[in-house]
């Protein structure tokens, strides 16, 4: 027989290549360079965009702070007649206006400072970041609803797919438009 001629010692036993761990769909990814090349994964996506989100309102608080307080540095230092009025308003109703306008201008430019903040501190992960931010907003254009029949008792849900921000809530979300889908089918 071949195992009496053969001798323990040249057969080896070796561990397979593969496992049914490894093509499973929870199997950690162990390596840097094969994570790189899958890009990011959706608890990790989710994460970025909620940091984005938090930086930009960040910064577009900062920014209106910084354009109110420089818009009153400005006014404050006006000579202003109570007497007359200014583009046709009673002056302290103008310097308001301006102080909201130029409080409010600073608030809109606060994502383009925070959006430079977020690239700079996550540049190693930016490219798969804009991947998968493309291939989300492709599978929320996708599964989005038709709004044109939206009511009072049957609104529509979340639209643009911003206040999604994890797995469960994204799967929560095409319930939700699963069933406004049924809604408006059977009551139109």
């Amino acid at each position: 027989m071949l195992s009496s001629t053969v001798r323990k010692s040249t057969l080896q036993l070796t561990k397979p290549i593969w496992s049914i761990r490894s093509l499973s769909a929870k199997a950690p990814v162990t390596s840097q360079t094969s994570e790189d090349a899958k890009g990011l994964t959706w608890a990790d996506f989710f994460a970025l965009r909620r940091t984005e989100r938090k930086i930009n309102v960040g910064s577009s608080i900062f920014t209106a702070l910084v354009g109110s307080n420089l818009s009153w540095a400005y006014l404050s230092t006006m000579q202003i007649d109570p007497t007359q009025t200014l583009l046709g308003f009673d002056p302290l109703v103008a310097i308001s206006a301006g102080l909201i306008a130029s409080g409010t201008l600073g608030y809109l430019f606060g994502p383009l400072l925070g959006s430079q903040i977020f690239n700079v501190g996550h540049s190693k992960k930016l490219k798969s970041y804009t991947a998968k931010n493309k291939e989300f907003l492709k599978k929320i254009i996708s599964n989005r609803v038709d709004a044109s029949s939206q009511s009072f008792s049957n609104p529509v849900p979340d639209y643009y797919g911003e206040k999604i921000g994890s797995i469960k809530e994204y799967r929560q979300w095409l319930r939700d438009c699963h069933a406004y889908r049924r809604k408006a089918k059977e009551f139109l």
